[in-house]
């Protein structure tokens, strides 16, 4: 998963879709796939439930009363918008529309929905819902169920948040992610400040409303929408963190839960970007060793020697950038495109191919892995708009920043955690500044616990580089019903990697309703 992730605002990255070539990818982005054609489409339903349309409180009732107009999108999907408040202390005030899309199971025209989520915050979930069959989900997932797929409030379709021009966002991802000179501080502080109005200034009200506490109110009354008294879902890396909000604010209305690649939602901003400075180390450190271990390594013998190799290449490209065409490989997009093939083991190949041709002179592969985990097009512009709806969400949930002169003082710390990248990621600390709720906003209470939900399933994998093993390891422990399961493996999230340990026991969960009795190591 990991998309967008502005050098300024490092934070959680998105599911990836585990073994899927690049060129299929770019296949699911290609054109205008997103909006409802005119005419409507039958979407079987089944039966409403008992309590299904009860809303948490009368004021918000006429929104869980709404019906769902589906009309046929993409290839053969449906697509349909959903009405929901502004501003939930609000309920009669203005009101914004989520995209939703519905792609019917394989199976069975009275199949159950599975509401998916791929994280980010800000990838859309509409694409991941509408996804050929063994990218993100097996045949044994579309047979059995309607996936449903969302794009939360200010991403994809769903009045999204809009910052920057496509050149600003460029310039941003290109910016040097570690100033070393007063002048480039000072332009890493204007260029988070211009962020920050650029937001307010092209998105208005709803800038102030992205929360994760308001997605996951959008999800119940989706849930409510599709008829359902309970809502069985599926969320990867941040999904994980809207899953468990969800969990906590409705509790009875969880059916089966499954959250991968999970997050801790109680720690601070500091100790996240620690623990995600760490966790991209270790999956460094991994590939680094099946390098050398294999013998020839392009890198050099030893771990040390590669290590100190991609160091040096870092150091040097961000004094002298690869001209690639018309654009150059910068330290910011060089860093982007080594971390985006760590997501899943099989692109290790990949980043090879990319990073030896970059240590040569030639930085079109590494800017080519740059560019697709920030969803610019090839021609230039961007897919949706994850690289600046990352940084609005989180920084809504916690709008925590360091001044730029206390930085410097957290060095030894994050370099401590990644010797390559601990700079960049202490770096990342001041990317809220100017963002947030704004003054007098309530803060989240992130100590989530779900007392009296179904079962939850977590899953963290021991070489996750976005969201480390601990994290998962927390979020099982504070859930009330919690049960982890642990992939031993390399690579973002567990379910669909190749363990058939994990994926017969989240199927078996799914479809079944039988979680695992107790914790489980795979």
């Amino acid at each position: 998963m990991k998309r967008a992730l502005p050098i300024v605002f490092v934070v959680l990255a998105v599911l990836f879709p585990a073994v899927i070539a690049v060129a299929v990818l770019a296949d699911e982005r290609g054109g205008d796939q997103g909006s409802p054609t005119a005419s409507s489409t039958s979407v079987p339903v089944r039966p409403e439930q008992k309590g299904a349309r009860t809303a948490p409180r009368p004021g918000l009732q006429r929104f869980y009363d709404q019906r769902l107009d589906w009309s046929t999108c993409r290839d053969g999907d449906a697509c349909a918008t959903l009405e929901v408040p502004l501003d939930y202390r609000k309920p009669t005030g203005a009101t914004i529309g989520i995209a939703v899309l519905r792609n019917a199971a394989d199976g069975s025209r009275n199949a159950p929905d599975l509401l998916v989520n791929p994280g980010g915050p800000g990838a859309p979930g509409t694409d991941m819902a509408a996804a050929p069959v063994g990218s993100y989900f097996p045949a044994t997932i579309h047979e059995h169920f309607n996936l449903i797929g969302f794009d939360p409030r200010g991403t994809g379709a769903s009045d999204p948040v809009d910052c920057l021009s496509d050149r600003e966002v460029d310039e941003m991802m290109a910016a040097d992610p570690d100033p070393d000179n007063p002048r480039e501080v000072t332009d890493t502080v204007k260029r988070a400040d211009a962020f920050a109005a650029g937001c307010e200034r092209r998105t208005g009200e709803l800038f102030r409303h992205l929360s994760t506490h308001d997605a996951a109110r959008d999800m119940d009354v989706l849930r409510a929408a599709l008829g359902n008294a309970k809502m069985d879902y599926l969320g990867f890396s941040y999904g994980t963190k809207l899953g468990a909000t969800y969990a906590d604010l409705f509790p009875k209305r969880v059916g089966r839960m499954v959250l991968d690649g999970a997050v801790d939602p109680t720690l601070s901003s500091l100790d996240s970007s620690l623990g995600q400075a760490h966790g991209f180390q270790v999956a460094l450190d991994a590939y680094v060793d099946h390098c050398v271990e294999g013998g020839g390594c392009y890198l050099g013998d030893t771990r040390a020697a590669a290590l100190r190799r991609i160091s040096a290449f870092l150091d040097d490209i961000d004094t002298t950038p690869l001209v690639v065409g018309t654009r150059r490989l910068t330290a910011g997009t060089a860093f982007l495109g080594i971390i985006q093939p760590l997501y899943v083991r099989e692109l290790w190949p990949a980043l090879d191919d990319a990073l030896k041709k970059a240590l040569h002179g030639d930085g079109s592969g590494l800017l080519q892995w740059s560019d697709l985990y920030t969803a610019r097009k090839p021609g230039g512009g961007y897919e949706d708009n994850s690289a600046e709806a990352i940084a609005a969400i989180n920084c809504d949930d916690d709008p925590t920043s360091v001044p730029a002169a206390r930085i410097p003082a957290l060095f030894p710390r994050f370099e401590k955690e990644s010797p390559t990248f601990g700079r960049i990621f202490a770096w990342g600390m001041l990317g809220c500044r100017s963002l947030g709720p704004g003054k007098g906003a309530p803060k989240p209470d992130w100590h989530l616990d779900a007392r009296g939900a179904a079962p939850i399933v977590v899953i963290g994998t021991t070489r996750d580089p976005a969201t480390p093993l601990a994290w998962a390891q927390a979020l099982a422990s504070q859930l009330d019903s919690g049960v982890l399961i642990t992939r031993d493996g390399d690579g973002h999230t567990g379910y669909n990697k190749g363990n058939s340990c994990v994926d017969d026991a989240v199927e078996t969960y799914l479809i079944d309703g039988k979680a695992p009795s107790r914790d489980l190591t795979c």
